[in-house]
C-alpha cells in the first residue's frame, strides 16, 4: 500500500495559493475535460462559511498539485452561488461539507448535477439541515428549502456531513447526526428517488462509539470502495483508531457489516500541518491506474489568541488500495 502525502491549501502558507483563506471539505469530480474541486471555507477566516471551487487546467490529469481557487477579477474568491432562495436555512451559519453527485431526478424526469451540503440557519456550529445547489446549465442555483432534515430521536435535531452517490435508481446518502460540541456522532443512511423528497427510513449506519464522521463511497469497476474518518473530539491523546479507514463492498449497502474488514490508512500522528484527518473524498483518474487520490481535511494549532487557535488545511494522500 504505497502512499505519498501532499498539502494543497493552508491559509498561513503562501506557497499553497490560499491567500489567507481557509479552503477545505473537498469533493472532487471530473466534469467534461477538467477536474474540479468544490470546497467549503472562509475567505477571510471569519463569518459564515461559503462554498467555493478550485480546478486543474483543462485536460490535465488528476493530481494533488496544481489546484487553483476560482477568483474574480478583483482577486477575491468567487462563491458558487448566492443566497437568494436559501438564506432562511443557511444564511447565518453558512454552508459546509459539500458532496457532488449526478443522478436522475424522478420527479423532474431529467438528469441533474447537484452539490449537497449542510446548511446552518443561525450558528456556525449548527444545528444543520442538508440541501443542495443544482446546475442549471450555466450556474449553481440555491434552493428555497433543505432537502433532508433530522426526524429521529437519535439524530438529535441535526444532520450534516452528507456523502451521496446515485445508484440503482436511488439517491443514497450517508451522513452524520448529532453534535460535535456534545461529542455525539452517529453515522446515518437514507435514500430517495429524486434526492429532494420522499426519503425512506433514517437508519443508523455506525454507532456513536465509532466516532465515524464521514463515509465517502465511489464505484470502481464492479465493486464499491469507501474511505471513512474516525475522529476524536474529547481532550487528551486520540486513541490509535483515529484517522482514515478504507473498506469495500460488492454493493453500496446501508449496513456497515456488508462492507467487510476495514483497513486503517492514516492515524492521528501530528504531521505539522495536520493531525487526525477527516472529510475524505476519493477520486481516480484513467491515467492513474490503481492509484487512488484521497483528499482530506486537517488542522493545526496556532499561537493566535481567542477561543479557537487553529488553522484548517486541505491535503491529499496518493496510494494504492489494499
Amino acid at each position: 500500500m504505497l502512499k505519498a502525502e501532499s498539502k494543497i491549501f493552508d491559509p498561513r502558507d503562501p506557497e499553497t495559493g490560499s491567500a489567507g483563506a481557509e479552503l477545505l471539505d473537498a469533493t472532487v469530480v471530473r466534469r467534461g475535460d477538467q477536474w474540479w474541486m468544490y470546497l467549503a471555507g472562509q475567505a477571510a477566516g471569519c463569518g459564515s462559511t461559503e462554498l467555493y471551487s478550485a480546478s486543474l487546467m483543462p485536460g490535465a490529469p488528476l493530481s494533488a498539485t496544481g489546484w487553483k481557487p476560482t477568483r474574480g477579477a478583483d482577486g477575491r474568491l468567487t462563491p458558487l452561488a448566492g443566497r437568494n432562495a436559501s438564506r432562511t436555512w443557511d444564511g447565518n451559519g453558512g454552508r459546509h461539507c459539500p458532496s457532488y453527485v449526478k443522478g436522475w431526478d424522478a420527479r423532474a424526469r431529467r438528469w441533474v448535477e447537484r452539490i449537497y451540503y449542510a446548511g446552518a440557519a443561525q450558528n456556525l456550529w449548527g444545528p444543520y439541515t442538508i440541501g443542495f445547489l443544482e446546475w442549471d446549465g450555466e450556474h449553481w442555483v440555491d434552493q428555497n428549502e433543505p432537502a433532508f432534515i433530522a426526524k429521529e430521536e437519535w439524530e438529535r435535531g441535526s444532520v450534516y456531513e452528507p456523502n451521496l452517490i446515485y445508484h440503482d435508481g436511488k439517491w443514497k446518502m450517508w451522513y452524520v447526526a448529532g453534535s460535535n460540541q456534545e461529542d455525539y456522532l452517529v453515522q446515518g443512511y437514507a435514500e430517495s428517488e429524486d434526492g429532494r423528497s420522499g426519503w425512506g427510513a433514517h437508519d443508523p449506519f455506525a454507532p456513536p462509539g465509532m466516532k465515524m464522521f464521514d463515509f465517502c463511497v465511489r464505484q470502481r469497476g464492479d465493486s464499491f470502495n469507501a474511505v471513512f474518518a474516525r475522529v476524536w473530539l474529547a481532550q487528551g491523546t486520540p486513541p490509535p483508531e483515529t484517522g482514515l479507514w478504507w473498506c469495500r463492498a460488492e454493493k453500496p449497502s446501508r449496513r456497515l457489516s456488508d462492507w467487510g474488514q476495514a483497513v486503517q490508512i492514516t492515524t492521528a500522528e501530528d504531521r505539522g500541518w495536520h493531525s487526525g484527518a477527516w472529510k475524505p473524498s476519493i477520486a481516480w483518474d484513467d491515467e492513474s491506474g490503481e492509484r487512488v487520490f484521497v483528499f482530506f481535511d486537517g488542522l493545526y494549532r496556532t499561537s493566535d489568541p481567542g477561543p479557537f487557535p487553529f488553522a484548517f488545511t486541505l491535503g491529499c494522500l496518493e496510494m494504492t488500495l489494499p
